[in-house]
């Protein structure tokens, strides 16, 4: 049974990103207010849950949510500050962009920036722990599952569409074939199978 809250009196906004180990594109993440008492059955940490379960989340989220924001930072972002830290922008992004100002951030993971003042705690695994963050967690992936399926029509032979930019053999094979995208993240290196994405 997820948790409600950390804090009851506060307005606490639950954090995550999704993309952060994939090879290719952008990284999201989302900020969710949840209403106190909100119904949401099926929610559970994006990672347990099928595309259609998603899906289905992310419509009941994007409605009974106080407020919801998502945002992400490109591969040339995360070229030049790296993963980690474009991670942590996509969500201090998230978080400016709600239209109510949370009192304390709840953040999936254990590293975090301080920003405007925000108050936070970070919590591993946390997306199976409280429900906003969980909810971040379904935004953040149906949103880039989204951007991945868009990119698999411009780009059919890498098959971004199936495995969303992971290094699955089919990805691989696809870059040991056709060679690195733009859209590819040159500072990451598939150290299996000696191929450099530059």
């Amino acid at each position: 049974m997820l948790k409600p809250y950390m804090h009851k009196n506060l307005i606490e906004a639950g954090c995550d990103e999704a993309g952060r180990g994939c090879l290719v594109g952008r990284v999201y993440a989302a900020a969710v207010v949840l209403p106190k008492g909100v119904r949401l059955p099926l929610l559970n940490d994006s990672k347990k849950l099928n595309e259609a379960t998603r899906d289905k989340l992310r419509l009941q989220i994007e409605k009974k949510a106080v407020s919801w924001a998502v945002a992400w930072c490109d591969e040339k972002e995360i070229d030049k500050i790296n993963i980690l830290n474009a991670s942590i922008l996509a969500m201090q992004k998230a978080v400016k962009q709600l239209n109510i100002s949370p009192e304390h951030l709840l953040i999936d993971g254990n590293r975090f920036k301080p920003f405007d003042s925000y108050k936070y705690t970070t919590v591993i695994q946390g997306d199976g722990i409280y429900k906003s963050i969980a909810a971040a967690s379904i935004l953040a992936k149906t949103h880039r599952d989204e951007y991945m399926k868009e990119m698999a029509i411009s780009y059919p032979e890498y098959g971004f569409d199936q495995h969303k930019g992971y290094a699955t053999k089919k990805h691989r094979d696809a870059i040991a074939k056709f060679g690195a995208l733009d859209l590819h993240r040159k500072s990451f290196t598939l150290k299996s199978k000696q191929i450099k994405l530059l």
